[in-house]
């Protein structure tokens, strides 16, 4: 894909979150919208995957640490191909495979599952590892929240990592700087994500996380990093491309109702136009 339809890949992404969420009458919308282009850019540009062979040894991992953003992860898989686009009809229901936190064990394509934050990271530096001592080439990817940052796990993984000089492993965070109850700064803060990275010895690169060339590039130097891990701090908008959603904790985890449906409709579909 060009850079312009990864873009234009994000957006059919963010209405499909939209979609999803409103279906189900619940859900984590908030961070699935800030997390479009960074999936985009993965899944349709960057990984080296097989829809066809899900399980493949030689595959690229992904992990989705902050667990609860599966209505953007099941969109990305089912229009990848690893399962049938109908199956997001199920989001959160009864009998589906797709629960509001994603299950490798009935989900094509899910490699870990996940859900308690801060843990995913750890599992990812594992395949990382255990990549590099069956003298693979596969590279791993994860996908952190900032508010997931908060937890002391994850900075273990982290100095186990770069201790390891892990640069199979491409750590992403999720900038949106808001958690479920405020401001991630306000509620803990994290920061200055960088400069504490680097003193893990991390590569670190700060990206708009909306602008997919940034990301693509941000990849690439990520393979071309060797001796240490990378972290990409993607900085992106939480509910990014619906107004009323835009930096707002209330949008979290929770549906809109219809008049809010058929608004966001709208405004996705300008942003589309």
């Amino acid at each position: 894909m060009t850079y312009r339809e990864l873009s234009e890949q994000a957006n059919i992404l963010r209405r499909m979150v939209l979609d999803m969420v409103y279906r189900a009458g619940s859900g984590h919308i908030g961070g699935s919208l800030s997390a479009a282009e960074i999936m985009t850019v993965l899944y349709f540009h960057e990984m080296h995957i097989d829809p066809a062979n899900p399980r493949r040894q030689d595959r690229d991992r992904f992990v989705l640490s902050k667990g609860h953003a599966t209505p953007i992860y099941y969109a990305t898989l089912a229009t990848r191909g690893f399962f049938p686009m109908e199956t997001l009809e199920g989001f959160r229901k009864m009998g589906s495979i797709l629960q509001g936190h994603p299950d490798r064990k009935h989900i094509p394509g899910v490699d870990m599952s996940s859900g308690s934050l801060g843990q995913g990271i750890s599992t990812a530096v594992g395949m990382a590892l255990a990549a590099r001592l069956r003298g693979e080439t596969q590279r791993v990817y994860v996908l952190l929240g900032d508010g997931e940052i908060q937890e002391g796990q994850v900075w273990e993984a982290c100095m186990f990592a770069a201790h390891n000089k892990l640069d199979n492993l491409c750590v992403i965070i999720d900038n949106n700087d808001v958690q479920s109850d405020g401001p991630v700064g306000e509620v803990n803060s994290p920061y200055p994500i960088d400069r504490k990275l680097e003193a893990f010895n991390f590569n670190v690169i700060t990206v708009d996380g909306h602008d997919v060339q940034a990301l693509a590039e941000a990849f690439e130097a990520a393979k071309r990093a060797k001796g240490k891990p990378t972290a990409v701090i993607a900085k992106t908008v939480k509910g990014k491309g619906v107004s009323f959603m835009e930096g707002q904790p209330g949008w979290h985890g929770k549906a809109p109702n219809r008049q809010e449906y058929e608004l966001a409709v709208e405004e996705l579909g300008r942003a589309g136009a």
